[in-house]
């Protein structure tokens, strides 16, 4: 290596001398000349990381592509170590231009050279007849055996979503075509750069119709779709109006579930959309099939879709679980444990990992909620986490989108006032912070809006649409996230692995495609361990070691994971031996109490035997008493017998005449 024999910081400012950069990160014409645009822009970025440091200052005035360029390059760099951006510098200056130190005439550790990066000439921005289009007009200037050569100019078309400038803001779409009519709880969903808008509520009464707005044109298109009946393929028929439904993307075409009709059927209904053919299709499924209701969450994990929640025909809410298997189209209804969340409707709900399920918010009939709920898939187990950052306000009606690891939230409403601010739940952390705040009654602090997601030449977009709050509403928002190494920072320093595999090229560079994309620099291990300094080597040794304790953290827990489950497969026995006694058990009372009953039975007869014998004993007392009564009057008429024969005698009375 050329300059192998300065050492830094002498090194960097002898490459920022020959690459034109000068005091305050100014710019030379040569600096371009040799460079194309962007590695001069990538130059520019780290030069300013290295002398200045993080980018602090306020984004430029959209109008003004070069000065936003240059500021996009260097925030992009985020928190940086100037030792690593000097490092860097260098690193491609020698790889665009490996003999560039022999060319150096003379080292000044100071430049103090204060002349312009290249600039156009002052030329008005050009906007072609597209009304979604943005041209910038540009001239390129080439190194042509050592002189600068200016070549013609060409525009740069900024089409589609790259229209949107600033970032984590809210911004209305200019959009052209005929507009959907204004409504709410109707469903959306992103399918080949297109949004599908179907349903909806509009003064009361559900709506049927299909758009679809291009992500590309920003242009909104009616689509005439028909229903395919299953009874016959040649019978087609208009689609039912519905509104309350989901809208869920399965491979290239989308399934409608469930979902508030005019005359609601008994169970869930589900219907698949194919864009190729533009036809609806009512699916088949087996097992037993939820009751009809709207307002529930329908979530996409693995090629399962689950079902929570939601408000019946008979405005009763619930809070029940199923699971529908896309390949064998088979409900499922499953008992969770744990306390599950109340009964609710117009709740939210994503997918984590592909595992956990959140619900957050939603509302009953008197009151709205701001609780989380966490599903575990796999032990099928509800619970309470406990979360951090700042509590969200109850809300219902609100709307969810998922980029990577956040879960935003949009809208929503109280019973009182729409929800102005816009929040991000890391699902990792469960930490909750806020994205923006809009002022006023505006369709983004509405009820019943949809939010998706988007990902358009390399970047992350939320649109939304329609709404309720107090008027209905069919605008078009959208929210263009921050850069991937703003947003999935989470510490202030990174690894130099990190710092160095990836620079964002700005958003309004000036290739030959005219997009927005994402340049990757190929870094050498090697070259960044030996120039890695002690603070990198500490911060990795620390996260070694805080891997090492993760591991072991998590091997405890599976031990222990696997002991309760030994536990429970016990108490699982112990309760089946249980459950036999307690049988056993019921059966020897069950012939116990037979046995009373006899007993009972037996005790009465006698009772009524011991009745009649007292009836017995005191006839037979009579019959005694008439008996000794009868004896007596014989004895004594015996008696009397007998004194009357005696004085007869002795007057002298025969016996047979005073017998007479």
């Amino acid at each position: 290596m050329a300059s192998s024999g300065l050492a830094y910081p002498d090194r960097f400012y002898a490459a920022a001398a020959y690459a034109g950069f000068g005091a305050g990160g100014a710019t030379s014409s040569a600096a371009i000349s040799r460079f194309q645009n962007d590695v001069a822009l990538l130059l520019y970025g780290l030069h300013q990381q290295a002398t200045v440091g993080p980018c602090n200052v306020p984004k430029p005035r959209a109008w003004n592509p070069v000065e936003q360029s240059k500021w996009t390059s260097w925030h992009g760099l985020g928190s940086m170590p100037s030792a690593e951006a000097m490092r860097l510098f260098v690193k491609i200056l020698e790889e665009e231009d490996p003999g560039w130190y022999s060319r150096v005439p003379e080292f000044n550790s100071e430049p103090v050279v204060d002349i312009q990066m290249h600039k156009p000439k002052e030329e008005p921005l050009i906007v072609p007849a597209s009304t979604n289009g943005t041209s910038i007009s540009e001239p390129k200037i080439i190194s042509e055996n050592g002189s600068s050569v200016e070549t013609q100019d060409k525009d740069v078309i900024l089409e589609g979503l790259s229209t949107v400038s600033s970032h984590d803001e809210w911004t209305p779409l200019s959009i052209s075509g005929h507009r959907p009519k204004p409504r709410y709880e109707h469903g959306a969903t992103v399918l080949q750069d297109k949004m599908y808008i179907f349903g909806g509520n509009h003064n009361g009464r559900y709506l049927s119709d299909l758009q679809a707005l291009d992500l590309k044109s920003l242009a909104w298109s009616k689509i005439d779709a028909k229903l395919q009946a299953e009874s016959s393929d040649s019978a087609k028929t208009s689609q039912i109006p519905c509104a309350g439904h989901s809208l869920i993307t399965w491979g290239n075409k989308f399934f409608s579930i469930a979902g508030h009709t005019k005359d609601p059927s008994e169970g869930v209904t589900v219907k698949e959309f194919d864009p190729h053919t533009c036809t609806w299709s009512i699916v088949r499924t087996y097992g037993k099939s939820p009751v009809s209701r709207g307002g529930q969450t329908v979530t996409l994990v693995g090629t399962t879709l689950v079902l929570f929640g939601g408000e019946d025909a008979k405005r009763c809410l619930l809070n029940d679980l199923h699971i529908l298997d896309l390949e064998t189209m088979t409900w499922d209804d499953v008992d969770a444990i744990g306390t599950p969340p109340s009964p609710r409707s117009d709740h939210a709900a994503a997918c984590h990992a592909d595992r956990y399920l959140l619900i957050f918010g939603g509302g009953s009939h008197a009151t709205c909620f701001n609780d989380l709920h966490v599903l575990d898939l796999q032990t099928m187990e509800w619970s309470r986490p406990k979360q951090q950052g700042l509590t969200p306000s109850p809300r219902a009606g609100h709307a969810g989108a998922t980029v990577g690891e956040n879960w935003y939230i949009v809208g929503g409403g109280n019973n009182k006032s729409g929800v102005s601010e816009t929040l991000v739940l890391n699902m990792s952390t469960l930490t909750w912070s806020v994205v923006s705040t809009v002022e006023g009654r505006v369709p983004l602090a509405s009820e019943g809006m949809t939010l998706v997601h988007s990902n358009y030449n390399g970047y992350d977009y939320l649109i939304s649409f329609g709404g309720y709050n107090g008027r209905y509403s069919n605008e078009v928002y959208t929210l263009k996230l921050g850069l991937k190494s703003d947003t999935k920072s989470t510490t202030k320093e990174e690894t130099v692995s990190d710092t160095a595999s990836r620079v964002v090229e700005p958003e309004a560079e000036t290739s030959q495609d005219g997009k927005i994309r994402e340049i990757a620099m190929d870094s050498a291990d090697s070259d960044l361990k030996n120039s890695a300094d002690d603070a990198s080597e500490q911060l990795l040794a620390a996260l070694k070691a805080e891997k090492e304790e993760l591991e072991a953290t998590l091997n405890r827990e599976q031990l222990q994971t696997v002991q309760l489950k030994e536990e429970i497969a016990q108490a699982e026995s112990r309760n089946v031996e249980l459950t036999k006694e307690l049988q056993a058990v019921r059966g020897q009372l069950a012939a116990e109490q037979s046995r009373c009953f006899k007993l009972e039975v037996d005790v009465a007869e006698l009772r009524q035997k011991l009745q009649s014998m007292d009836a017995l004993e005191k006839e037979v007392e009579l019959l005694r008493r008439q008996r000794a009564a009868s004896e007596q009057a014989a004895l004594d008429a015996k008696q009397r017998q007998s004194s009357g024969g005696m004085w007869g005698w002795l007057v002298g009375t025969p016996p047979d005449k005073a017998e007479a």
